[in-house]
Order: structure tokens, then sequence, then C-alpha cells
């Protein structure tokens, strides 16, 4: 009798998925399909927190009501937090997928806030990477990196399903990189194909910690992985999506804001670079 292979997803045992609705219309939330999946996949539980930015109080002064038109617009964007909410949880149930959902309305720094609590209480936070009005998208992405000690994992619009066949790991030698790619683990045993792809000059590469060095360390925990320097030209996030579809990758692995958070703000880098625009998933751990 012949055993069956076991998941490596298992050791997922609770994802959560945020969104913040803050316009009067709804908008399609990738992350929360992918986050369907990947607890479908992993049989996981599952926590929605779809949130409401709420307008009243210090934030009414972004539209041009008095107190009592924020208010009433406060309760349309609390109803449709609550349907997005809703709807899952049935998607979900379908789905044989255990799901909570948390449906807090919030003033602008509370949304990201609360998130980044909850996301300690979870094994990975998923949350979507396009632009919103106000970047709060962004914003819940950086605060839960940076405050939650747990793995993001950024969604682009049009990937609206889990997936990591093909994962490539952004190696720079970095404690980020190597946080990431133990953080990943689950997904990179799982994958088919994983490629350590590093970006800069041989002198620079073989100055950190080289791709080649650490392939190693994963192929020890069952990662069938294949190793790529590229040379520098152009910008590094460039090279990352160009390779990204070189390799039909799922996924980027990556450790977030090498530099300072300052910097990142005031100069931009890889991270900012790839949240605005990337094919796939960015897999995130700082």
């Amino acid at each position: 009798m012949s055993r069956s292979t076991p998941n490596p997803l298992t050791s997922i045992r609770d994802v959560l998925v945020g969104t913040a609705v803050e316009r009067e219309r709804e908008e399609s939330s990738a992350a929360i399909g992918y986050g369907l999946t990947l607890a479908k996949q992993a049989g996981a539980h599952l926590t929605v927190q779809s949130a409401s930015w709420r307008l009243s109080g210090d934030d009414s002064w972004l539209c041009e009501f008095d107190s009592i038109g924020a208010a009433a617009i406060d309760r349309r964007l609390d109803a449709l937090a609550r349907s997005i909410a809703d709807r899952t949880a049935g998607n979900a149930a379908q789905a044989g997928v255990i799901c909570t959902t948390e449906t807090p309305s919030l003033s602008y720094p509370e949304v990201a806030s609360r998130l980044a609590a909850r996301a300690r209480l979870h094994d990975l936070a998923i949350l979507d990477a396009g632009p919103r009005t106000y970047d709060l998208d962004r914003e819940m992405i950086e605060k839960t990196l940076f405050h939650s000690g747990r793995p993001v994992i950024a969604v682009p619009p049009d990937q609206t399903a889990f997936a990591a066949r093909r994962v490539i790991v952004a190696w720079d030698g970095s404690a980020q990189a190597a946080r990431a790619a133990n953080d990943a683990l689950p997904f990179l045993r799982a994958a088919e194909a994983v490629e350590i792809v590093s970006v800069g000059e041989d002198e620079e590469i073989e100055a950190s910690v080289p791709g080649a060095e650490f392939a190693p360390h994963l192929a020890r925990h069952g990662v069938s992985v294949s190793v790529n320097d590229l040379p520098v030209k152009g910008p590094v996030a460039e090279s990352l999506r160009a390779q990204a579809g070189l390799f039909r990758a799922d996924m980027i692995v990556m450790g977030a804001y090498r530099h300072s958070w300052t910097r990142e703000r005031l100069f931009g880098g890889v991270t900012r670079s790839l949240l605005r625009s990337s094919p796939v998933a960015l897999f995130l751990s700082h």
C-alpha cells in the first residue's frame, strides 16, 4: 500500500485576509479569492477582516460633507464591507473552508493598525497590492510587515487564485532575504521548481552570501532549487519582473525593505517598485 506525499502547505493553519472599503462602490479584491483558495489547499482556517474606512471624526475633512453627511457615508461603507464579508463567508462554506469574518469600521490609521495586530495571531496575512485613491493598500502592507512579525503575501489585481508551482526567491544575501525564504518554506517545498535569483555584478554577489551557497540549505528541506545570477541591466525590480516572466513564476519571495523605511519612501526601492507593479504574488518578510 503506497503512502501519499504529505502536503507541505498543511503547516499553514491560520490565514488572514485584509481588505478595506474606502469608496461607495465595491472594488474587487484579488486577496480574498487568493486567500480562500490557499486556505482550501492548506486545510487552514480563514479569517477575513473586511474593514470600512470611517470618514467621520478626524477623517471627515476628506469629504465635502458636514458631519451628518459623513455619518451617512460611514453607514453605506460599513454596509458594503459587511456585504463583502457575508459573500466571502458563503463562498468559503461552499468550498469547505472554515471562515471567520470581522467588519470593523475604523478611521484611517486604525484600519492598518488593527490589521497588523490581528496578523500576529495568524501564520500570514494576504493583502491587495493594487493602487487605491488614498493608498490604503500600501499602508496596510507596510504596517503589517513592520509591526506584526508575520509575512505578507501581496496579491496583484489579476491573480485571484493561489498558485505556487514555480517560485522565484530574490536573493541578496541579506538577513531579510534569509528570513523570507525561511518563512516561505511551506510554499518552496510544495513548488515544482524554485529559482534563487541574484541581481548584481559578480563581485557584489560574491561579497554577500551567494545564492549558490544558500541553495544546499533549501535542498536539504526538500526544495527543488536552481540558481541564477543575473547581471545588472537597469533597475533590480525590472530584472525580477522580467525573470518572473521567463521562469513562468507564480510567486516571488523576497525580504522587504532592506533599506530603511524612510529611505525607501524618499528614493523608492525594489520593494515599493514591485508593490506598485508585480506580475505575480509577492511573499514578503521583514
